[in-house]
């Protein structure tokens, strides 16, 4: 079995703001930020995952990650979450 790695996207549903991060454990990590164990979110819940990329390893996920923040809020941003 191939361990996965992953780049998301969460919206805040409360103020409309994005959110991008990666990890292993997709599921487990989207509840975390839900239940508020992520302090810097806490504030902006509930959150929904509007997009994700697999990756089979975490430097791939994480040079992912970085490019993603990188044009954050540009046309390239849009087109990621535009089947929101």
């Amino acid at each position: 079995m191939i361990a996965m790695y992953y780049v998301y996207i969460l919206k805040s549903l409360k103020d409309g703001r994005y959110y991008i991060g990666s990890t292993k454990n997709l599921d487990n990590r989207i509840s975390d930020h839900n239940l508020g164990r992520t302090k810097s979110l806490r504030s902006r819940l509930p959150l929904k995952l509007v997009y994700y990329e697999k990756y089979p390893t975490q430097s791939m996920a994480r040079k992912r990650e970085k490019e993603i923040k990188n044009y954050k809020g540009g046309n390239a941003f849009k087109k990621l979450i535009k089947g929101q």
